[in-house]
């Protein structure tokens, strides 16, 4: 559930090229989620791990995440939907 969860939050993420020529990647409505990389594919790899850490410290904080796509990950008991 969390890697499908992850997987829709990525195909959110957006990316750019900075003026050093390094890659950028945040993803709108996951504030301080952000990554950078010599290359596009490290950029996403590492944005993967931001997610990753970010929904960890949020769920044990008991904070809300976003429900992305119909999928509820939050641990208010609600039943985990996918559209």
């Amino acid at each position: 559930m969390l890697t499908h969860y992850i997987h829709q939050v990525m195909r959110r993420a957006h990316f750019e090229i900075m003026e050093n020529g390094r890659f950028y990647g945040s993803i709108p409505g996951f504030q301080g989620v952000w990554s950078e990389g010599v290359s596009l594919e490290e950029c996403r790899d590492e944005l993967v791990e931001a997610i990753d850490g970010w929904l960890i410290v949020k769920l044990r904080c008991g904070d809300d995440v976003p429900i992305v796509d119909g999928i509820d990950i939050n641990r208010a008991g609600k039943e985990v939907a996918y559209a």
